[in-house]
């Protein structure tokens, strides 16, 4: 709505006042800053620069203080605005921020776990491989998973894989970039197992639940509620040591393993390059004293290789007198002395009669003297 067209339309100042007015209140201000604008010094001015800046002064704080009013409202409008601005851009920064912060706590709970599988160190340390699960294949009986490492990266059949926490089961078929895992929980798993607290024996046997049985478990007494259950490395087909479980009472009153490898995802595993104990020794560690000499013999030296010499051209020799009686046996016949006659047979004889004793001799007659007898 125009000036004109509200209530004062029809109000006329003259031209001429308007003018003057305005000439004389510019005539005032001029003075006035002339006096406030006057060097400082005496001056017959002075006293009327004070009377003047007296009356002004309260004036001036009057006319002042809306000023200042609007300059702390214009900040605070300018602030405002200034805010709403800030958290526009502060919230599309967020919003863009957002993914990368999942992306770190994602990367974060890989870490720690990561640094919870370096941690796990089977008793000997054995070589690893880390890969990922990729697969997970379930069935009433079957419990296998696939991970992205194989053959290419030295994964072979047989070997064992750990998470985090625990055995997870062993690798039962390879390719160049995936190999299958053969669960603990499957039918198919056997494991011989150790309890951690009295050193007994048993076996992990697998039968598609959750909880494996412990199966053959030696001694009388040597299994309880809460006892470790650790890989024993018989039969060479895993490392000593690597945690599986605790032992647990079943319902039906067999012993179970609560598996470790359960209590978390089994996203990320470990594959133990393991194959026989043999390689978790080295040469050099087999050479150093007091083995040496046990798999490596002793330089010879110039006195030890001449009796060597002499004892090999004396054997030599022996041999060499051997032969010789040998092929003169074997063109000469043999003596008439050297071949047994064949024993006639022999017929098995009476038994002797046992010889008797012979009678007393009889009492001979007394000699007749020559003439006869009367």
């Amino acid at each position: 709505m125009a000036f004109r067209d509200g209530p004062f339309e029809n109000i006329k100042v003259p031209l001429v006042w308007t003018a003057a007015v305005t000439v004389v209140l510019a005539a005032i201000g001029s003075i006035l800053l002339l006096i406030s604008d006057a060097k400082a010094g005496p001056s017959p001015y002075q006293p009327v620069r004070a009377g003047v800046e007296t009356v002004t002064g309260p004036v001036g704080g009057v006319f002042a203080a809306p000023v200042r009013w609007f300059g702390h409202a214009s900040d605070y409008i300018g602030g405002y605005f200034f805010a709403v601005s800030e958290n526009r851009r502060l919230k599309r920064e967020l919003a863009e921020l957002e993914p990368w912060r999942d992306q770190a706590i994602a990367l974060k709970n890989i870490n720690a776990r990561y640094e919870a599988m370096l941690g796990l160190r089977p008793e000997p340390p054995v070589p690893a491989q880390t890969a990922r699960s990729i697969s997970d294949s379930r069935g009433p009986f079957s419990r296998a998973r696939l991970i992205d490492a194989g053959s290419g990266k030295g994964v072979k059949v047989g070997n064992p894989v750990i998470n985090e926490h625990g055995l997870v089961g062993r690798v039962v078929g390879t390719s160049s970039n995936v190999s299958r895992v053969l669960m603990l929980t499957d039918v198919a798993s056997q494991v011989p197992v150790l309890i951690d607290r009295s050193d007994a024996r048993a076996i992990l046997k697998g039968d598609g639940s959750g909880n494996p049985r412990l199966e053959f478990i030696r001694g009388v007494g040597s299994v309880q509620v809460g006892d470790r259950i650790l890989s024993s490395g018989d039969g060479g087909g895993l490392p000593r040591g690597v945690p599986i479980g605790v032992a647990a009472k079943g319902i039906d009153g067999s012993w179970r393993v609560k598996l470790f490898s359960d209590r978390g995802a089994i996203d990320y595993v470990k594959v133990l390059l393991f194959e026989d104990f043999g390689q978790l020794i080295a040469s050099d560690d087999l050479n150093a004293p007091p083995l040496t000499g046990l798999t490596t013999a002793p330089e010879p030296t110039a006195s030890t290789a001449a009796a060597v010499a002499d004892a090999a051209a004396r054997r030599d020799v022996a041999r060499a007198r051997v032969e010789e009686i040998r092929a003169s046996n074997a063109a000469a016949p043999p003596p008439a002395a050297a071949i047994p006659a064949t024993p006639a047979p022999t017929t098995p004889r009476p038994a002797a009669p046992r010889p008797q004793a012979a009678p007393p001799p009889a009492a001979q007659p007394a000699a007749q003297p020559p003439g006869g007898t009367e």
